[in-house]
């Protein structure tokens, strides 16, 4: 995988996070590691972090992503989200890729990869279990995390806000008949209090937070004062999303341990999914003149999924100890990894997507 490093382009440069950003790639890499080993050397540590929940959305995960992202909010200004409009062919596009393509695609490569291919070398029986799971992760869109993956790629702000809000809203009405239809089964009991209460933390709280402080900051010490205050929590984001791929990977230790094969194989779907999704976003971006800095979060958006609310349901419907739960946290476990890989090719992939949209 690149390491996200940044490029020519009128975005402003990001002083005194320069190392973190450099070298992000070793230290996800570390992290990986090292999350891995501590949940299977100290697993009733990571147990009992995991057990600081509220309808099985982790608290202390909770407060990561507010360090990770609420830097990020504070450069919007909601004044400003009328500008969204002019970036309407952005928007169709990370909808057409979330709602009309990713859950089908998933399940056309879990049939291909884990009903067919892989099928012998998986416990036998569990194939429908694991792509029931790959089913739930791809039908939920991200929220939270694209706030990060945005700002890693200088990405619209205002445009990751309004779509992570639209695609909320949309999930509320269309996650449980999609899954239904493709699981091909007659109701999805979806679980509500995970779904309210994850957008209540991880956008409402944060974009709330964020906007007081921005007001504050601004009114006692205007543009250069808000300037100054990004450049000093820049380190904490990145900190954060790192603490972050600590816990949970620790969190799964045991089971990448005890099951390697059976996480390497969920994740070959889960990896052909991202990127064929984010390729696709991408490049329709680019055939329809859509300005880079709106592509590049489309494409990132596209690509990952929410993965708490997949877990949750994956338990819901099939138990704790399913196969289906299994494959939702592979999902977990491959995401940011992945996803800054996205982020390091659209940023280097900057230049030839610009060339294609002017012409």
């Amino acid at each position: 995988m690149s390491t996200v490093a940044p490029v020519a382009g009128p975005a402003p440069a990001r002083p005194g996070i320069g190392t973190f950003e450099r070298y992000l790639t070793l230290w996800v890499a570390l992290c990986i590691v090292a999350g891995i080993g501590l949940g299977h050397l100290l697993p009733e540590l990571f147990a009992t972090i995991a057990g600081a929940e509220v309808a099985r959305v982790n608290l202390i995960v909770a407060v990561l992503i507010w360090l990770m992202i609420i830097p990020m909010l504070l450069k919007i200004d909601f004044g400003a989200l009328g500008s969204v409009r002019q970036h309407w062919k952005g928007v169709g596009v990370t909808l057409f890729i979330n709602w009309a393509v990713k859950p089908f695609s998933m399940a056309a490569l879990g049939a291909l990869f884990i009903g067919w291919l892989f099928a012998p070398l998986l416990p036998v029986g569990d194939g429908p279990s694991y792509i029931a799971g790959l089913i739930l992760l791809a039908a939920a869109p991200c929220t939270a995390m694209v706030f990060v993956w945005s700002n890693l790629c200088d990405g619209e702000p205002t445009y990751t806000l309004s779509q992570v809000a639209l695609n909320d809203v949309i999930m509320v009405f269309l996650f449980a008949p999609l899954v239904a239809l493709l699981l091909g089964v007659a109701s999805v009991t979806v679980p509500w209090d995970t779904l309210l209460i994850s957008v209540l933390l991880y956008i409402v709280v944060p974009v709330i937070a964020a906007q007081l402080v921005r007001r504050i900051v601004l009114a006692n010490g205007g543009q250069a004062a808000l300037d100054r205050l990004l450049v000093r929590l820049g380190p904490v984001s990145l900190v954060s999303l790192l603490a972050t791929l600590v816990l949970l990977f620790g969190f799964q230790g045991e089971a990448i341990v005890a099951q390697p094969l059976v996480v390497a194989l969920l994740a070959v779907p889960i990896l052909i999914q991202v990127y064929l999704n984010a390729g696709l976003a991408y490049w329709l971006s680019r055939r329809f003149g859509v300005a880079w800095c709106v592509a590049a979060p489309a494409a990132l958006i596209g690509a990952s999924n929410f993965f708490e609310l997949a877990v949750a349901a994956a338990i819901s419907l099939f138990g704790l100890k399913s196969g289906a739960a299994l494959a939702t946290v592979v999902g977990v476990l491959v995401e940011v990894p992945v996803m800054l890989s996205v982020v390091a090719i659209v940023r280097r992939s900057r230049p030839w997507y610009e060339r294609g949209a002017r012409a």
